[in-house]
């Protein structure tokens, strides 16, 4: 599983950076660069979501220890 959570935070962050190729920083808010914030956005998100999941893994493999 935690194999799994960083391959996944990976392509999150890989698709951030692809994103931010497709950003037009004269026009930011026009054409493919609307689209390209949304999905800088929805990739952060992800890569949060994943790493907070991560942590509660965590803290439940440490209190099921005790």
């Amino acid at each position: 599983m935690k194999i799994f959570i960083n391959i996944l935070v990976l392509l999150a962050i890989a698709l951030i950076i692809f994103n931010v190729t497709l950003l037009d920083f004269r026009n930011p808010f026009q054409g493919d660069s609307v689209v390209a914030f949304i999905g800088i956005a929805a990739s952060f998100c992800a890569v949060m979501i994943l790493l907070i999941f991560k942590v509660s893994k965590r803290i439940e493999e440490k209190t099921n220890g005790k």
